[in-house]
């Protein structure tokens, strides 16, 4: 297919029939919200945009940086005739924020979040062979709370906020689907059983239905299992693994077997048929340790928050997104912390073949400046639980993923009072405990830790003297680690009135899930914005001794499971990455590798 980013969008969940939206169409800024009065929905709009880059991007051919309340965005397609007999999907990978899409005139659905996929059925609206009007109006405050992420609810970028994202930012795609149809699979590995177990949902039941799953290698078909599908909206298989085809997933290894999933009928015949794929790998946490299969990994991390100078949110490329994976290993990084955004599906698809773990994260900061404070008017809502519940419907079945964190930074001392962030915060947690029991949760990275059984617990320590940070983290062998509190930020005095942020440490896992952060950028410019933490080295030696230092107290440490250092790339005014914003070199990456290669004290005990 041509036209931009025109990769299948969703490697996990494959038919072959389809149709990208992506490439031209029409658009009109709507600033007073007011289109649907003055008849948007009925007429052509005023500009040309290149979906799926948003409005904000210089890719999409608008790069309008103002405040956006609405947009509208207006395309016909006809629908392939080829598909008669089938109904027709009309997916849309991630829209920013509060949609609503009409086909021919006809309200369709509405979705709300900026970050997770959604589908309208276009049954009884459109059929295949049909040319339809597709229009869309995409609502985006800059004042109300809600979860944006990094994005400025100021007029420009400042500090580590930057560039909005408005409207369409992942891709748009039609697919043709039978009446009765497989929905998104479950894939959990069981490497103590040796087998996979397959959850699969289907739209309805009708009687003699039956389910059938084949498990494939390079050699070929590994196993194959059948289960009535006649009785049950989700029914379940075993696929167990012989000894001698047996092949865990793994950093070294990051090896994949092949999934086909049919649904057949009473007669034989297929009623519909998807491709996947899995890694058998399993997650334990022991003592201080987080093992993958059985083996203590120290979890080299990167913070990676995915932006680019011409597609803001949206990589330019798939090429792009396997470029910032291979950048990452380079530096010696075995994985990322994918910061305040949830990253497209073929990142994590990549992420999975090419063995580079990550933690998912979703992009809470938006009811303040800075995170979820509780002012009566910057309250996080039960739509931030709605649509982490979204993401982690999309993204349980990636090998690649080691952790969830459905909060970052919650700025909140606790108090007598149990606030609005308590509930959130707990909600949030056990959502993702009850979609996911495989994978440990982090309650929140950094600061108010509200939950009192995580199962992880971290710090975020930018402190850039390395005999200071020696020191802060030296309780840790005691159970008594750094803790974040409120100490060198200027917050309200409602905040720091109590010192207590955080229920107690009880000898979980621990890591610094955000440290570093060394600022340097040679070639700024006068006039040019340019920050990092702390003071900025006075020479590029000076940088590497306090890299290699600063890496070297947590690898060290035989009580830390893992460090994330910010940042992969510098980020607009932000220039604190190991690469260039345009992915160039900073550093001689050879010296940055090195650092982290020696192995970690916890690694070491096994």
């Amino acid at each position: 297919m041509t036209g931009p980013r025109n990769e299948y969008p969703r490697p996990q969940f494959v038919r072959p029939d389809w149709l990208c939206l992506n490439g031209e169409w029409q658009f009109e800024i709507d600033q007073g919200d007011s289109g649907l009065d003055r008849g948007l929905l009925d007429r052509d709009l005023n500009s040309r945009i290149i979906v799926p880059f948003c409005p904000e991007s210089k890719l999409s051919g608008i790069e309008n940086h103002d405040y956006l309340n609405a947009v509208w965005y207006r395309r016909e397609v006809t629908i392939p005739a080829q598909w008669t007999g089938r109904d027709v999907l009309l997916h849309f990978q991630a829209v920013d924020y509060d949609t609503t899409v009409w086909v021919n005139g006809v309200e369709v659905g509405r979705h709300r979040g900026g970050s997770s996929p959604f589908t309208f059925n276009l049954r009884g609206v459109a059929a295949p062979g049909e040319t339809v009007t597709l229009v869309l109006r995409a609502r985006d405050s800059h004042t109300r709370p809600q979860p944006r992420g990094k994005q400025a609810r100021e007029y420009g970028p400042e500090g580590a906020i930057y560039v909005r994202t408005t409207g369409i930012w992942q891709t748009v795609w039609l697919e043709p689907v039978p009446e009765v149809a497989l929905r998104r699979p479950r894939i959990t590995p069981d490497v103590a059983n040796r087998m996979f177990r397959l959850e699969q949902p289907i739209t309805q039941n009708q009687t003699g239905l039956r389910l059938r799953a084949v498990l494939k290698d390079a050699q070929g078909e590994v196993v194959s299992a059948e289960v009535a599908a006649d009785l049950d909206l989700s029914p379940r298989l075993d696929l167990p693994v012989p000894e001698d085809r047996l092949r865990l997933w793994s950093i070294e290894d990051p090896h994949l077997y092949d999934l086909e999933i049919t649904l057949i009928d009473a007669q034989g015949g297929v009623v519909d048929q998807i491709t996947s794929y899995a890694g058998l790998r399993s997650l334990t946490i022991s003592g201080k340790a987080v093992k993958i299969n059985g083996k203590t990994v120290f979890q080299r991390l990167v913070l990676d928050q995915g932006y680019y100078a011409d597609g803001i949110l949206t990589a330019p490329s798939d090429e792009a997104l396997i470029h910032d994976i291979e950048l990452s290993m380079q530096a010696g990084f075995n994985g990322a912390r994918l910061h305040q955004k949830v990253f497209e599906e073929r990142f994590l698809y990549h992420a999975d073949r090419m063995g580079y773990i990550v933690w998912g994260e979703f992009p809470d900061w938006g009811c303040s400046r800075m995170g979820p404070l509780n002012d009566e008017h910057q309250k996080p809502g039960p739509d931030y639980i709605t649509q982490w519940l979204e993401v982690l419907e999309r993204d349980y079945s990636h090998p690649a993923i080691v952790g969830w964190c459905p909060l970052n930074e919650t700025w909140q001392s606790i108090t007598d009072q149990i606030t609005d962030l308590d509930d959130v915060t707990r909600g949030m947690y056990l959502a993702t405990k009850a979609m996911d029991t495989t994978r440990p949760v982090l309650d929140t990275s950094g600061y108010s830790h509200r939950v009192a059984e995580p199962d992880i617990y971290d710090s975020h320590d930018y402190t850039q003297d390395p005999d200071t940070f020696a020191q802060r983290h030296a309780g840790l062998a005691e159970g008594k680690p750094y803790l974040n509190s409120f100490e060198n930020w200027a917050l309200p005095a409602r905040m720091v009135d109590n010192k207590n942020w955080s229920l107690p440490y009880r000898g979980q896992p621990y890591f610094v899930s955000e440290f570093g952060g060394i600022w340097w950028n040679p070639d700024v410019k006068a006039g040019e914005v340019s920050w990092g933490y702390g003071d900025r080295p006075t020479s590029i030696e000076t940088f590497y001794d306090r890299f290699e230092r600063l890496c070297a107290i947590l690898l060290d440490d035989v009580n830390m499971f893992g460090y994330c250092y910010t940042q992969l790339t510098d980020v607009y005014q932000e220039q604190n990455g190991v690469y260039k914003f345009d992915r160039t070199t900073k550093f001689d990456m050879d010296r940055i590798r090195a650092a982290q290669q020696k192995p970690a004290a916890i690694e070491l005990k096994g």
